[in-house]
């Protein structure tokens, strides 16, 4: 007995192909039709006319013969791919009876089959995602959630696929969460979004958590939280916060981004804005940790009642013993009279690794911007563990009628390799009668080996009814404790412009001191004072410059031997310029 073996996939190639050929012949049918079925006599006798007739006759002859053919080839083409469709069908229908006579026994036995996906939930039911198979598949989605149910958790993978994402949640309910991917491979499922508030006043539902990866893999996102609802006699409803970010393969993956925080709502009072979800951790052996959410924008105040402040930005995740921190989240924006989001942190480094960058800090009006970062001060950048360099400290939030948030301290340099980070900007004022610039933030220290990180500049400072202060820059931060220079002083913030009559223009912002050398190198150059503003018209004075910041001390071995040793090992900073008068 013979068999034939057929491959479905060339014989659908060639029932294409000639279609194609079909198709050809017949435009070329039609383009000769014209002229060849309608011939004219080349002259007006009874020879020339026969001729004519003779050759049009045949043309009407071919063209019907034509279309026997096309209608022929078009039967065939249909013949040739309907039964690549049934060889196709046919092997289809062999592998999936194998595959259930695989799954059969696992499924009676622990209630997941061995290969294949699981089932995704229903929408507007909240009910979890199917288990993939243990051996190979993704988990189902979670069903969204209806009114006020939580969506349903993504359904975990088994040996080898990614987890399934968790569903939305109803009106107000929480994201379900993440399913977990695959022991062997396979990423975390996104964690689902928390439903926005329906209703005067309801608070928007928490983002789902993202799911963890197994031993490679990237962690899942956080879903992002649910605004919160308006409310005119009540407070409006408070976002949602982010969910966190799930953490990254133990032997390989980067851990998944926190979500964001949702926006607070406008009421009576205001809703305060969701603080957004941290950063899943680059957990095992090499991994970035995920970034920080942001922080959800506070909401508006139609009375007497405080406006609801922002959501905070939150920290990055963690490095794994190769990899980076993740960045920290930015501060939410403060409504009307509100107070901003502070950033977050940066995530540290662990073994050879950079520190993630802090987040900025929020915008404000009518009152304090956000400091950025941890305790009241901008994002912290992350810190290196061994080998690497800190993280930059994030920018503090800018301000109306009111202070300039100050920037975040860099991180810190490895232990044994790495420059300490920069410090952030000090946030700026950009209107009002009140208020001067934020501090610059301080430079991160190198430890052993690395040069000290840049102190972050002053805010600037509008100009005024009266000339406001510029913020001063931060100090630069130390060298290594074997060699390394000292970070440069940050600049000063500018005084702000007086416009009213006869009014002092205010005094820039004073240098940021240079960071020291510890044994060897040169100490960091001070900081330039910020210029002072401009003084009113009718002959209001300058105001003041700011002063320039103090330099950096050389390293130790300049003082023991002579200026050959000292151009060697190390020598002070330059002092900083006075900023110059208005």
């Amino acid at each position: 007995m013979s068999f034939v073996s057929v491959a479905p996939e060339i014989v659908v190639a060639a029932a294409t192909d000639l279609a194609g050929i079909g198709s050809a012949i017949s435009a070329a049918n039609a383009a000769a039709a014209a002229p060849t079925t309608a011939v004219l006599a080349a002259g007006a006798d009874e020879v020339s006319a026969a001729i004519a007739a003779l050759f049009s006759g045949h043309a009407q002859a071919y063209q019907a013969l034509s279309a026997q053919a096309a209608a022929f080839h078009q039967q065939f083409v249909q013949t040739l791919a309907g039964g690549a469709g049934a060889y196709a069908a046919a092997e289809a229908q062999v592998e999936q009876q194998l595959l259930a006579a695989i799954n059969a026994p696992t499924q009676a036995l622990l209630g997941r089959p061995l290969i294949g996906n699981g089932a995704d939930g229903a929408p507007g039911t909240g009910q979890a995602g199917g288990a993939g198979g243990i051996l190979y598949g993704n988990g189902g989605n979670g069903g969204s959630g209806a009114a006020g149910q939580a969506g349903g958790a993504g359904g975990p993978a088994g040996l080898i696929g990614h987890g399934g994402s968790g569903g939305a949640g109803g009106s107000g309910a929480a994201g379900g969460a993440g399913g977990h991917g695959g022991w062997l491979w396979g990423n975390g499922g996104v964690g689902g979004s928390g439903g926005a508030g329906v209703g005067a006043g309801v608070a928007g539902g928490h983002g789902g958590a993202g799911g963890a990866a197994g031993l490679w893999g990237a962690g899942g996102g956080g879903g992002n939280g649910g605004n919160g609802a308006d409310a005119n006699i009540v407070s409006g409803g408070d976002g949602g916060l982010g969910g966190a970010g799930g953490g990254g393969g133990w032997l390989y993956g980067d851990g998944g981004a926190g979500g964001h925080g949702g926006q607070g709502a406008i009421g009576l009072g205001g809703g305060a804005g969701g603080d957004g979800g941290q950063g899943g951790a680059g957990r095992g052996l090499w991994g970035t940790g995920g970034a920080g959410g942001h922080g959800g924008q506070g909401g508006g105040t139609g009375g007497p009642p405080l406006p609801g402040q922002a959501g905070m930005g939150a920290a990055g995740g963690a490095g794994g013993l190769i990899g980076n921190g993740g960045a920290g989240g930015d501060g939410g924006v403060g409504a009307s009279g509100g107070v901003a989001g502070v950033g977050g942190a940066g995530g540290n480094a662990m073994l050879i690794g950079h520190g993630g960058a802090g987040g900025a800090g929020g915008d404000s009006s009518f009152a304090n911007g956000a400091a950025g970062g941890v305790a009241g001060v901008g994002g912290a950048g992350g810190n290196a563990m061994l080998i690497g360099h800190g993280g930059a400290g994030g920018a503090g939030g800018d301000s109306s009628f009111a202070n300039g948030a100050a920037g975040g301290a860099g991180g810190a340099g490895g232990h044994l390799f790495g420059n300490g980070g920069s410090g952030g900007h000090g946030g700026a004022v950009t209107a009002g009668n009140t208020g001067i610039g934020g501090a610059g933030g301080v430079g991160g220290d190198a430890r052993l080996i690395g040069h000290g990180g840049a102190g972050g500049a002053g805010g600037d400072r509008a100009g005024a009814l009266v000339g406001r202060d510029g913020g001063p820059g931060g100090n630069g931060g130390a060298g290594g404790q074997l060699y390394g220079n000292g970070g440069d002083g940050g600049p000063g913030g500018q005084g702000g412009q007086a416009f009213g009559a006869n009014n002092i223009g205010g005094t820039g912002g004073a240098g940021g001191n240079g960071g020291p050398a510890i044994l060897s190198g040169n100490g960091g150059n001070g900081g330039a004072g910020g210029a002072g503003g401009a003084g009113g018209a009718g002959g209001g004075a300058g105001g003041v410059g700011g002063a320039g910041g103090a330099p950096g001390t050389g390293g130790t071995l300049q003082a023991a031997v002579s200026g050959l040793v000292t151009a060697l090992f190390g020598a002070p900073g330059q002092p900083g310029d006075t900023g110059q008068p208005g």
